[in-house]
């Protein structure tokens, strides 16, 4: 992918017509896909550390998610803490140097730091957020072997990296990192409602009601569509799922389907990205800071608007296969927006093209620049 001189006119040609066409595609109704999610593939015959038991397996596809504890060694979150507090500094020292704040609270802890900053310069904890850099800790630990091992339960033994993966910064008492019923599926193109979408939700603490754990809409991934979801949530970028779409579309019974799941520090919950699901407000003292890595078959499409491709994990077809993690080095979770200038890196204003999906009822700064955007990342695609 380059802009050297010399480039093929009818490739050019053929770029700009998927750009013209991409945001009718976004509107496409796909037709249900239950089997996708519901259906339990053939079994490894090997016995390997962090395998889901059998009532496991079955909670999975019968419910939408599983809570595994004491699934991880701890030492591998000890590890991404490390790392998030290494993001945290470098986040402090560039908002130090555009003149954002005026202290970098370095005496404050792994819990309260981002808090401070947040208070200083609103929006840090966002800002933060859709940086989407990729330290060797959180590689680490997307990669590992138990994880891989529930994972290849779930999709079957080819394995590929999804390039939507999240670092979740939920300081104390703000709305704009408090998610609202949602489907995965609908933050990427239809296609991924023909594609089993593995996330495992890791928490960087232990994850409970009080700080801001998931709710679960248990069996609502069994229709296997994707609802009807309405752009945007309050002042966030966030879709939503209207609660008559979960009870007459999605079948969720609202004072039965709904469990809360806290999970323990070294605990995971697993989900698939056709399960309704929502994240409470953290009324703590603390941030819970938490990761949700996502994992699907390498032949598949990942429905991320042909921005990045997946990166192989595993496969049967080389025992010894190195990843090469090169194609996510770069951010990419919340990069939707072509050539940010520094500035523009450090305002808390998220944009993205699930914007064009779903019909805009609530217009926030999130919105307001969207169609400038899309002018944007449609002459970017025609120059890549």
């Amino acid at each position: 992918m380059g802009r050297e001189s010399g480039r093929n006119p009818s490739k050019i040609r053929k770029v700009e017509d998927e750009a013209k066409d991409r945001y009718a595609y976004l509107k496409i109704k796909q037709d249900p896909r239950p089997d996708v999610y519901t259906k339990i593939p053939p079994q490894p015959k090997e016995k390997k550390p962090g395998q889901l038991n059998e009532g496991e397996l079955e909670q999975y596809f019968e419910r939408g998610f599983v809570v595994v504890n004491n699934l991880l060694d701890t030492s591998l979150l000890d590890k991404a803490r490390e790392a998030v507090n290494r993001l945290v500094d470098d986040l402090a020292n560039r908002l130090f140097d555009a003149g954002k704040i005026k202290n970098k609270h370095e005496d404050k802890g792994f819990f309260e730091r981002l808090t401070y900053l947040d208070k200083e310069f609103p929006g840090a904890a966002i800002v933060l957020l859709k940086g989407g850099v990729l330290p060797k800790e959180f590689k680490d630990l997307w990669s590992c072997d138990v994880l891989l091992n529930v994972v290849e339960q779930l999709i079957g033994p080819e394995i590929a990296g999804h390039p939507l993966w999240n670092l979740r910064t939920k300081i104390p008492e703000n709305e704009e990192l408090t998610v609202p019923w949602h489907q995965d599926n609908a933050y990427l193109e239809p296609c991924s409602l023909e594609v089993l979408q593995a996330t495992a939700w890791i928490p960087l603490l232990d994850a409970n009601e009080k700080n801001g754990c998931m709710v679960m809409a248990s069996g609502g991934h069994k229709p296997g569509t994707t609802a009807t979801h309405k752009c945007c949530s309050g002042g966030t970028w966030y879709v939503e799922i209207p609660e008559v779409e979960l009870t007459d579309k999605l079948c969720i019974d609202m004072k039965k389907d709904l469990i809360v799941c806290e999970v323990p520090y070294g605990g995971v919950l697993f989900l698939n990205n056709a399960i309704p699901h929502k994240s409470l407000q953290n009324h703590s003292d603390k941030i819970r800071y938490s990761l949700d890595l996502r994992w699907q078959r390498p032949d598949l499409p990942n429905g991320f608007y042909g921005m990045r491709e997946n990166v192989l994990m595993r496969t049967d077809k080389d025992p010894n296969h190195k990843i090469n993690w090169e194609n996510m080095d770069a951010p990419a979770a919340y990069k939707w927006q072509p050539d940010e200038a520094e500035e523009d890196k450090l305002s808390p204003t998220v944009i993205g093209p699930w914007m064009h999906r779903w019909e805009i009822v609530h217009h926030n700064r999130h919105t307001k620049p969207v169609n400038d955007y899309r002018t944007k990342w449609e002459n970017k695609k025609t120059k890549d």
